[in-house]
């Protein structure tokens, strides 16, 4: 007889079938019909076809966590607790900490011969310029993450105003450049300290509050900033935002065609690509020094202290670690790096408005850092190219356009394949996709205790 809290296949089938029936009641608001420009006016079509391979996708995909979670619910029954274990715990690290250590090389690899891999595949600079363009997008929300990670993976802040700093960073270098015709050079560093100011300033009423609190909190933030930028016209521009901001140079050297400029300088021929180059590995040494920060932070005492807040801020406190100092260093390192970020969008760019800085931008790097894992470097550079990159990624798969139609465009659903993925995370990987991180503090190779410290008489 089957154990009574194991699901049989029928109780299986109708739960999954619950399910689609959900997702159908879901899928005909949403889904169901699409509005096309017809020569009356707006027309209704229907995509019948689309809803039915939704429901059975959410069927089937049903049936099968049903099915794994049955398993490993059956397996756990048959392991032993860890109270019950004898056998010695290995302190090396795992094949996870391997596995995740590679990831970042391969990462880093990719990414410094992204655009002579572009460049060879596609026939030159110009064919190339979509995917160093992509390239670039992908590298400023590792950035985010990377930043992000600091406040949410490493202090456990959940901060869904992450936006209003990336904002303070753009409109900072936007309004010194356009103003008082500083360089980018100059005005990256000062992006980065008004940011992190703001983010004391943000820290400063929060650091009472923790879990929904904390999140409704920054929340609000982020809305009063964008609020801010809409209606002081006068420093801002409003709704009209800012143009006509400089672009970068090269240490000076400008990125045009007379005698001046870079290709002449360096003996080259004058290709308007090498300023995209050049923001491109600009994008990259800047992530890469907030990754190069943060993992220097982490092994340092304030780095711990981040952790030991995480865990449990009473048990932090009672070990005299000064909680204020901790939270604050958080906000303000997090924000730095989102100002140094906003900077760097400001000048590829050339032009900023409020609407760059919605919700919804803060939702997307929030999702990135919980999805690749919180904590985890190479977890946030690998949900950070899927979340960004895959939308491109399957614009270019034309088999789809066979399967949805001719004018599917996966952007329109970006937000539902963020839920989806939402969801499937937070069942099979709740940590996220690299949950096992490398201990901020390592004790090397195992000894063994002296006997004339322990009472059995050997270590």
């Amino acid at each position: 007889m089957a154990d009574a809290r194991t699901p049989g296949l029928p109780d299986i089938l109708r739960d999954a079938g619950l399910y689609a029936l959900v997702a159908f009641g879901l899928c005909i608001p949403i889904i169901a019909y699409r509005t096309d420009a017809g020569p009356t006016g707006l027309e209704l079509t229907p995509r019948w076809k689309l809803v039915a391979a939704f429901c059975a996708a959410i069927f089937a995909l049903r049936v099968v966590q049903r099915l794994i979670l049955a398993r490993r619910d059956a397996r756990r029954a048959l392991t032993p607790s860890p109270a019950q274990a004898t056998e010695a715990v290995q302190g090396e690290p795992d094949a996870g900490q391997r596995v995740s250590k590679l990831g970042l090389y391969a990462f880093l690899g990719v990414a410094l011969t992204l655009p002579v891999i572009a460049t060879t595949a596609s026939g030159g600079l110009g064919p190339a310029r979509y995917w160093i363009d992509l390239g670039i997008l992908i590298l400023t929300y590792v950035m985010l993450g990377w930043g992000l990670n600091i406040v949410v993976g490493l202090a456990g802040l959940l901060d869904l105003g992450y936006v209003a700093f990336y904002a303070v960073g753009a409109y900072c270098y936007a309004l010194l450049s356009t103003t008082f015709g500083l360089s980018f050079w100059i005005c990256l560093p000062l992006a980065g300290l008004f940011a992190a100011a703001w983010g004391m300033v943000l820290g400063f009423p929060v650091l009472r509050l923790r879990g929904d609190y904390l999140a409704i909190v920054t929340l609000a933030f982020g809305e009063i900033i964008r609020l801010v930028l809409i209606n002081w016209t006068d420093l801002t521009g409003g709704a009209a935002g800012i143009s006509s901001i400089p672009r970068a140079t090269f240490f000076g050297i400008p990125f045009t065609a007379d005698e001046t400029g870079f290709a002449a300088r360096f003996g080259l021929e004058f290709d308007s690509m090498h300023r995209v180059v050049f923001l491109y590995y600009l994008i990259l040494g800047l992530a890469l020094l907030t990754n190069l920060a943060t993992l220097r932070l982490r092994r340092m005492p304030i780095g711990r202290a981040w952790e030991a807040l995480r865990e449990d801020e009473i048990a932090c406190r009672s070990l005299g670690i000064d909680t204020t100092t901790t939270k604050l260093t958080a906000f303000a390192l997090g924000a730095a790096f989102a100002g140094f970020a906003g900077s760097f969008f400001s000048v590829r760019q050339g032009f900023i408005s409020p609407e760059s800085f919605t919700f919804l931008e803060s939702a997307i790097i929030l999702a990135i850092v919980v999805l690749g894992g919180m904590g985890s470097q190479v977890g946030v550079a690998i949900a950070a190219v899927a979340m960004v990159g895959g939308p491109e990624l399957l614009r270019n798969l034309g088999f789809l356009s066979a399967v949805f139609g001719e004018g599917f465009d996966p952007n329109e659903y970006r937000l539902l394949l963020f839920g989806l993925a939402m969801v499937a995370m937070m069942v099979w990987r709740p940590r996220g996709l690299i949950s096992v991180r490398v201990p901020s503090v390592s004790l090397g190779e195992r000894r063994a205790i002296s006997g004339a410290h322990v009472s059995e008489g050997h270590g």
